[in-house]
């Protein structure tokens, strides 16, 4: 027989051997699951005492380590950005420290009571793009979109947006505060709000700034008035079949079509001035405020589920252990 031919009686051996190696494996895993039965029913006591232990001391640290979230947002107004910011991580460097007489100082009640005090950016790309197009004669300025566009080609987009050089410009911001308690808006919030709003330059800038949307406002409501005024004219006399070389010469060169289409645009930015005199009557504004969240991340508020898995955990490695040790101590002692 040339040796390059298969022998069939040593495949049937080798097929036979496999077979019995798989059933083999999972005689093993049957025999070990079913030891395991046997383990949990000898020690149906010992865990059911082990899991109403730790679920009455995961309840009483539950109960007694409580962690609570709160979150302003708020949006910078006259360029405070990197001031909000800076005086963000000032307030955080003070809580870290446990310079509590510093926080008391600016008028929070209880600062031993905060655990962290962040600042982060809503990322929001497209209110980023869309409000820096504005329309001057029919011509549009993306300013910010063309920025977005350079600063994305040579790098991956995601980055770009959440970059932090990017992400100070969005409009919008959150305050991020975590406390051991429960945190009140007098006592906590306003003092932290009250201690951004103190600064003398910016306070000058928002001042003169309100004062010149006003005068705006009037010269604009004044304009709006003369044009008013124009209209009527035009509508009585034309009503009155009463026309000119002058009204000709207003439709023909629609220099009518001219006023009215300024009118609308004056109307359009009376309402954009009527919100900044709501919007920058703050350096920096407070838009919302959620208080006072349950913390839930990582293992708060979850001990009284994780102390009896835990316990019962280490009493099976401990069983094993001991199991282990006794069988190896019985083989040295017959050798």
């Amino acid at each position: 027989m040339s040796p390059n031919i298969p022998n069939n009686q040593d495949q049937e051996i080798d097929l036979s051997l496999l077979t019995k190696k798989i059933g083999n494996f999972f005689e093993s895993i049957s025999t070990s699951i079913f030891k395991g039965i046997l383990f949990i029913k000898k020690n149906i006591i010992k865990f059911g005492v082990l899991f109403i232990l730790g679920a009455v001391l995961g309840y009483f640290l539950d109960t007694n380590s409580n962690s609570y979230d709160s979150e302003v947002i708020v949006a910078p107004n006259f360029g405070t950005t990197d001031y909000l910011y800076s005086k963000i991580d000032l307030l955080q460097s003070k809580v870290k420290n446990g310079d509590t007489i510093f926080l008391k100082s600016i008028g929070i009640k209880n600062p031993d009571e905060l655990a962290l005090i962040e600042i982060n950016p809503i990322i929001d790309i497209y209110s980023f793009v869309n409000n820096s197009t504005i329309t001057v004669n029919n011509a549009q300025n993306t300013q910010n979109f063309e920025l977005v566009k350079l600063l994305s080609e040579d790098g991956d987009i995601k980055k770009v947006i959440k970059d932090k050089l990017t992400s100070k410009n969005y409009g919008h911001h959150t305050i991020h505060l975590i406390s051991s308690k429960k945190v009140s808006e007098k006592e906590t919030i306003q003092p932290i709000l009250n201690y951004l709003e103190q600064n003398q330059y910016f306070q000058d800038v928002r001042k003169i700034q309100l004062n010149n949307i006003n005068i705006k406002m009037q010269e604009n409501i004044g304009i709006v008035a003369q044009i008013n005024a124009l209209l009527n004219q035009f509508s009585n006399s034309n009503s009155n079949n009463q026309k000119s070389d002058k009204l000709v010469y207003y439709n023909e060169n629609t220099q009518l079509n001219d006023v009215i289409a300024t009118k609308n645009n004056l109307v359009i930015e009376m309402g954009v001035q009527r919100m900044d005199l709501i919007n920058l009557n703050k350096i920096v504004k407070d838009i919302s405020k959620t208080l006072n969240i349950k913390n839930t991340s990582g293992t708060n508020n979850k001990m009284k589920l994780i102390l009896p898995l835990l316990f019962c955990s280490l009493f099976i490695c401990y069983s094993f252990f001991i199991a282990f040790y006794r069988k190896q101590s019985a083989k040295i002692s017959n050798i």
